[in-house]
């Protein structure tokens, strides 16, 4: 029987980026956890013959401590992609110059570290604009990664507000992370946006439970397995079916603390399931890889497009022609 394809992504925030977005102190220094993380989920996708992509951060990649993990990923033959250079949640939200002068520095600093250049882009936070957009076309990008269509994005961030200290500027600031409960009206398989200069851009997001519009990343399903591996498990099935079902091949997403205790990333405690260790996490993540093997074809974002390029055309949504980040509607 041949399974049906699916996207496996890795977000590849660092350290200093989670200290900076909570708005804690010592983030300036760039604290890394890359050489400790990096081998171990190499060895997971490894064990399993597993590629995907990763998202890096453009800062990572001109620091010399992560030159040589962040050149193991592309030794590995996995793919890469553009995750911003500063990973600034609201990074979208500035001029169009900005924007651009962000994706094309983290573009060089990927480049001068893995010797791949990427055509990929997931905007850190889910952020995203028309601006951004438009500037991802212009750079040739083929896909854009960056939305989550979910109605819970206010809750998260409300509970992201409440285990910090931000002052009410700081808060503005990072007004949109996470979404707006608009988020969820969006689909939860790929589809292409019609630009307002007239051109199109693929867009995969991370996909929410078709109809419920409840995540299922890795990250959550490991906070669901801090009260009951079965949840976690029957939680996914669900998940699964429910992509079955709607004829979705899923966007899966996985993040660096899925792959780290406390004793990993100190400071971090207030990101949920940061009370589970390290090898009951490897553990759970490798039991979440094989549970989806079973019913797709893994494969990265950039092979995942391109499947997509020969099936049936996408839904296209039109991106409001200015401000905002929610879509004016159905496109032509």
């Amino acid at each position: 029987m041949i399974k049906p394809p699916a996207a496996l992504s890795f977000d590849l925030d660092n350290l200093w980026s989670y200290l900076k977005t909570h708005g804690d102190r010592g983030w300036e220094a760039y604290p890394t956890y890359l050489p400790r993380l990096i081998p171990d989920v190499l060895g997971v996708m490894a064990r399993r013959r597993l590629r995907l992509t990763f998202f890096v951060v453009g800062r990572d990649a001109e620091r010399t401590e992560n030159a040589a993990p962040l050149a193991s990923i592309a030794r590995a033959g996995h793919e890469i992609g553009n995750h911003s250079f500063d990973h600034e949640p609201w990074m979208s939200i500035g001029p169009a110059d900005k924007i651009a002068r962000d994706i094309e520095t983290a573009e060089k600093a990927i480049v001068a570290a893995s010797g791949v250049r990427p055509d990929g882009f997931r905007g850190p936070g889910f952020c995203w604009s028309p601006d951004l957009l438009e500037i991802l076309a212009d750079r040739g990008y083929r896909y854009d990664a960056s939305t989550l269509p979910t109605f819970l994005g206010p809750l998260g961030r409300a509970y992201y507000f409440a285990r910090s200290g931000f002052a009410a500027e700081e808060k503005a600031l990072r007004s949109d992370l996470f979404g707006g409960w608009r988020d969820g009206l969006r689909p939860s398989g790929p589809y292409l946006w019609a630009l307002p200069s007239g051109r199109r851009l693929a867009e995969i997001p991370v996909t929410t439970i078709p109809l419920l519009k409840t995540p299922f990343h890795l990250s959550y399903l490991l906070y669901l397995a801090r009260f009951s591996e079965s949840l976690m498990t029957g939680y996914l099935r669900l998940a699964m079916a429910a992509c079955r079902a709607a004829g979705i091949g899923p966007s899966f997403l996985l993040h660096p603390l899925d792959f780290l205790g406390p004793e990993d990333a100190p400071g971090l405690a207030f990101f949920p399931g940061m009370d589970i260790n390290r090898s009951r996490k490897l553990r759970l993540a490798g039991r979440v890889l094989d549970l989806l093997a079973e019913r797709f074809d893994l494969v990265p974002l950039g092979e995942f497009a391109h499947s997509l390029e020969a099936g049936p055309r996408p839904l296209r949504l039109r991106p409001a022609s200015s401000g905002g980040k929610k879509p004016a509607g159905v496109g032509s």
